[in-house]
This record gives structure tokens, sequence and C-alpha cells, in this order.
């Protein structure tokens, strides 16, 4: 049988590269990237392979993703990079898939709220506190202007094996199988998603011709502070070395971190996608040979 194409951006990044690994016997993907001659902030390129393509979706994982690197743009505005790639590059995306009669999976982040709440649906306003997470709502609403179109907003994923960039769970690691202290912040709530669940929700939305806003995270909302705690006992490293600390003690002089970001899964989950939390996922991964 002859597997549906995806088209993808972003497709080497720590979360792409385990989706198209998860879904190969699923989907055909077809990488558009730089190793492949496509640069997303240039207009011509992206819609020449868009537009040739014979895949149905097009699924946008490719941003600049470095929340501090994102800051620093800012007074660039419109000539940054941050802007450039999740803006512009978006668009470029978007433009070129409704041209081509494709739809959009564009994926988002937990940073487009302020964490003024005590958790999020998909119904909630998004207000973003730093330059990063203003240059991904603008991507979000540029996507939404066609109503085919679907956004996953993700949050602190995680995988079983070392990547180039590294995630929560392996800086963490890292360092407590190192013996060295972790500063693990107490006034943060975040919402850690297994990766593995990344793919099975995209699996599904793009059975269900999904449409609209979707989070796609864990069901388990909790503190980097007893995250860290909890890695400690699932891999059997010493908890003394985690140490408290705070957002305005982390992260000063750097941009703004919102505080709350309990995001609700509950539409995700109506798909009947399961979405492990946080302990769970730890089993899975130390199930799947963690590697650090």
């Amino acid at each position: 049988m002859k597997l549906p194409l995806i088209i993808g951006t972003g497709l080497s990044g720590l979360v792409g590269s385990r989706i198209t690994e998860l879904l190969q016997n699923d989907f055909l993907f077809e990488d558009l990237s730089f190793d492949t001659g496509v640069d997303i902030t240039n207009q011509n390129q992206v819609e020449e392979r868009i537009g040739t393509s014979a895949a149905p979706v097009v699924l946008h994982l490719a941003a600049k993703a470095d929340v501090d690197g994102c800051e620093n743009d800012k007074a660039q505005g419109q000539e940054g990079t941050a802007w450039k790639v999740n803006v512009k590059g978006t668009e470029n995306v978007v433009t070129a898939a409704q041209a081509s009669g494709k739809r959009v999976i564009y994926i988002s982040t937990d940073f487009v709220f302020d964490g003024s709440q005590e958790s999020y649906s998909e119904t909630d306003l998004p207000n973003p506190v730093n330059w990063y997470g203003l240059t991904k709502r603008e991507g979000e609403k540029i996507t939404l202007r066609y109503p085919e179109n679907c956004v996953i907003r993700l949050s602190y994923p995680y995988t079983a094996k070392n990547a180039v960039k590294r995630d929560f769970l392996h800086s963490v690691a890292g360092k407590l199988a190192a013996q060295q202290s972790v500063q693990a912040l107490t006034d943060h709530v975040f919402t850690p998603t297994f990766i593995d669940d990344i793919a099975t929700a995209i699996k599904a939305l793009v059975e269900h011709n999904a449409s609209g806003i979707y989070h796609v995270v864990g069901s388990e909302s909790l503190t980097p502070f007893a995250a860290a705690k909890k890695i400690a006992q699932v891999f059997g490293y010493s908890a003394e070395l985690i140490k408290p600390t705070t957002i305005a003690e982390y992260f000063s002089g750097r941009a703004n971190r919102p505080y709350k970001l309990a995001l609700k899964n509950a539409k995700i989950t109506s798909l009947q996608v399961r979405m492990h939390s946080f302990t769970e996922g730890l089993e899975l991964v130390k199930q799947q040979g963690f590697t650090l």
C-alpha cells in the first residue's frame, strides 16, 4: 500500500526526528530544509517545493526556539532572525500551502501564554511575555487565517534518546549523573510532554482532518523542582543535588518567563490519544533504554 505523504519542516530537530522515526510506517515524509535546498525565509523556494509536492499536509515544525536568543533579536524587529523564521517563514509556508490546496499543521508552544492563570485550555487568550512567544503567536494567527489548518501547542517535549538539542530531562539527568547540582524552579509550572505521544497525536490529527487549536501536552503539570525530584527517583540519582530556585533568580537579566503553564489536554484526548503523565513518561523512557 502506498503511504500518504506529508511534507515537513524541522524534521531533523528534537521533536521532528522522533516523529518521523515513529511514523515511518504510516506516512512518507518529504523534508523541507537547508539539507534539501530550502530556506523557509525564502518565499520562492518554499512556493516551488510545497507547490510541486503531492503531499496534502504540511507539518511545520521549523522555528527559532531559543528564548533568550529570540529576545536578543527583539531590537531588530522584523529584520531579526526570530521574526524572519517564526513569522515570515511561517507565512511563506502557509501561503504556499493555501495556494496549492494543502492544509498546515503548525507546531507552537505554551509560551504564547503569560502564565497568570491556574490553567489554560485552547479557548484561553494568548498574551506572550517574551519575543519568542510573540513570534510564535504571530505564526499561530497566520496559520489560523484558514479554517482547515491546525495549531498544536507543545510544552517541554522529552524523549529517551539523547539528541543534538538536549531536552529538560537530559539536562537534569546529565547533571545528576555527573554528581553536579541542579538549580530547579519552584515558582514555575509546566506540562512536560513525551514526544512519542506527540507522534500519536499528529497521526490522529491527520487522519481526522482536524483543524483549530490543540494542546498536545502531558497529563501532569508540576514545577521543574518536583519534576527533577521525579527524575532522580526513577533513575536512581541523588535528590540532594537538586536545589530550589526561582524565576527571578535563575533568569535574572534574561527574557521574561511565564509562571504558570498548566495546559489542559482534554481536546486531544477526546480523539482517543493517550497523553501520559510525566511520571508515566519517565517509566516509558526508562523502558526504552534512556541514554545520556
